[in-house]
């Protein structure tokens, strides 16, 4: 497997190559800068927008988010990745159609908010590895 580079702006990352870089949806969501999916059950979106507020007061509205839409909350920790402070969050998301993991991280830097939101219904580890991977070799520039 190779690693590619992805690069919008000031957000560059580096994925594997069995990782598909999907046309950003910026109509329904303008604040999307990259998709990613592999295979049908693993769909990677990254959004970027400026903010007021801080990991603190965005980690509680995060949570708090989650389980009033009926999710479950497994994981939800500050943690520091790619020489930065992050929310790490890991929740269970059920809706009729499926059930889903949701794997966040959420970077605050300079008045700008980066979350890089993984909905997977695939729950190897190696995918989950090759994205916490991922966003180990985030740097915003």
């Amino acid at each position: 497997m190779n690693k590619n580079t992805f690069k919008s702006g000031n957000v560059s990352f580096q994925y594997l190559d069995t990782w598909i870089v999907e046309k950003a949806d910026t109509f329904n969501n303008p604040d999307c800068i990259a998709t990613l999916s592999k295979g049908e059950n693993n769909l990677l979106n990254v959004v970027a927008f400026p903010t007021p507020t801080n990991l603190d007061d965005y980690k509680e509205f995060m949570e708090n988010t989650i389980s009033d839409d009926g999710g479950v909350i497994l994981e939800s920790d500050f943690v520091q990745i790619a020489s930065m402070d992050a929310i790490r969050l890991h929740a269970n998301i059920k809706s009729p159609d499926i059930t889903f993991d949701i794997h966040t991280y959420v970077f605050i830097e300079d008045g700008s908010i980066y979350i890089f939101e993984l909905r997977t219904a695939d729950y190897s580890s190696a995918t989950i590895n090759e994205y916490d991977d991922l966003i180990s070799s985030l740097k915003l520039e």
